[in-house]
């Protein structure tokens, strides 16, 4: 300090106080400590980079690189609000971005389940739709008879005989009211008389069918070595019959009913006439009450009178269906049979029924 005083020029009093003051102000400035001597914003930023070392490896990873991406997306935002390229922890949320696109179809589900229930409650639906579509069999009615009685009307007279040769001109029609037969056989569910009808028109038709095939022919007992009655030939639904069948062992047994025997015909002279109309449900009763007192009165077939009678065979051969013979003809006769009275027949003819 004293060298360098001593090199210092001379100068004016005034100005040798003020260098002297200037010297003295640099000399504190300099002895002071270097921690006084700067400012707290630059110990700050000093101090950073030395701290920044130390706190380094506890630091985890994704701040930093939120650090290192800031940089970039900090520019764009003065030009858009959403950044060109959005930082990696948003990459991660912009990653799942598919699979919430992908469970966008499962967010549509609650409303494909929503409506699940409804097909689910069609479903009971549909089964009682079906339910209603096959319903139980409705009882089926018995075949109309109306062709057969248009037949029987135009070709048999009414005391029963039969024009075979006009009947042959149309055994077109016959055939198709045998088919209807055929295609309707009877049921369990028709009723009684529906069921007697349909067994005795198709004995009186069948047998019609067996003479006009065969016509002309002198007598049905020429046919089939005398025996025609016992051939199986008359088809309906799924089985076959004889004429034998349908009187024996369906007419007689089943319906007990004496009176058949005056509704079915045999195609003789001596057997009931023919009835020319059809038998119904709705006629049965009516027509075999007709049919039978007819031809038990009529002196063709019986010969009556108060001690004695003359009967047809019919009587003879079927007589565990008539009971008391005597009382039976009483319930139709016009004559009063005594209970006593002898009984006789006449001989039977097997003479075709033809006009």
């Amino acid at each position: 300090m004293k060298n360098t005083i001593k090199s210092l020029p001379r100068l004016p009093l005034s100005g040798a106080l003020l260098f002297s003051f200037l010297l003295l102000a640099a000399c504190a400035q300099a002895e002071k400590p270097a921690d006084t001597s700067t400012p707290e914003a630059e110990k700050e930023s000093i101090s950073a980079p030395v701290e920044t070392p130390a706190e380094s490896p506890e630091l985890d990873l994704a701040p930093v690189e939120e650090a290192e991406t800031k940089p970039e997306t900090e520019p764009t935002k003065g030009k858009s609000d959403v950044p060109a390229t959005k930082p990696k922890g948003e990459n991660k949320v912009t990653e799942e971005m598919p699979a919430e696109t992908e469970s966008a179809p499962a967010e549509e589900s609650p409303a494909e389940v929503a409506t699940s229930p409804e097909v689910d409650t069609s479903t009971p639906k549909t089964e009682e739709t079906q339910t209603e579509e096959i319903p139980e069999p409705a009882p089926q009615t018995a075949p109309s008879h109306v062709i057969w009685d248009g037949l029987l009307r135009k070709h048999v007279s009414s005391s029963g005989q039969v024009n075979y040769s006009a009947m042959k001109s149309n055994k077109d029609v016959l055939q198709s009211y045998l088919d209807l037969l055929a295609d309707n056989p009877p049921r369990s569910d028709w009723s009684r008389n529906e069921n007697m009808a349909y067994w005795i028109n198709a004995y009186n038709a069948f047998t019609v069918k067996l003479i006009i095939d065969n016509y002309p022919v002198g007598s049905i007992t020429d046919l089939h070595g005398g025996e025609p009655w016992d051939v199986k030939w008359i088809k309906l639904g799924n089985k076959t019959y004889s004429l034998n069948q349908i009187e024996n062992d369906i007419l007689r047994p089943i319906y007990k009913d004496a009176r058949i025997h005056f509704a079915v015909n045999c195609a003789a002279k001596s057997c009931p006439p023919l009835l020319n109309r059809a038998f119904t449900a709705a006629n049965l009763n009516a027509q075999l009450e007709k049919q039978t007192k007819a031809f038990i009165n009529n002196p063709q077939y019986n010969t009556l009178g108060a001690n004695s009678v003359k009967i047809s065979k019919i009587f003879d051969w079927y007589e565990v269906d008539f009971g008391n013979v005597i009382g039976y003809l009483n319930d139709y006769s016009d004559t009063n049979i005594n209970s006593g009275a002898t009984i006789n027949y006449h001989d039977y003819s097997w003479k075709l029924n033809a006009m």
